[in-house]
């Protein structure tokens, strides 16, 4: 388990969001990133969570909608991980498979992918 503050954590999510592909990012539509410390349910089960409509089905989404969000818990990561170099693969990887959700990729596509 890693010790680290709200901020600093925070930092390592933008800084590993800048380290991923225009073209991953570019392509996001209304989308917010979220650092929280756990889910509702307070578990450490979760690393993050695409809260929003794919673009796969934005045909049922209008104008004057609220962001999506993606939301990046950091408890579970501290908790998964033994050193920052681990907590940013973690990052990255929880960062592209929720971004992926976005794009309607589902949890099957991104485990054969190696995603998940």
């Amino acid at each position: 388990m890693i010790e680290m503050d709200a901020a600093t954590f925070e930092s390592l999510v933008v800084s590993e969001l800048d380290r991923l592909p225009d073209d991953m990012i570019d392509g996001l539509d209304n989308v917010v990133f979220v650092v929280e410390d756990r889910p509702e349910d307070g578990s450490l089960d979760l690393f993050g969570l695409y809260d929003g409509w794919a673009i796969t089905e934005r045909e049922r989404y209008g104008t004057g909608e609220l962001p999506d969000r993606i939301i990046v818990y950091r408890e579970a990561h501290l908790a998964a991980c033994e050193d920052v170099a681990e907590l940013q693969d973690e990052l990255h990887t929880t960062l592209v498979h929720e971004i992926a959700h976005f794009y309607g990729i589902d949890d099957e596509r991104l485990h054969e992918l190696g995603w998940s």
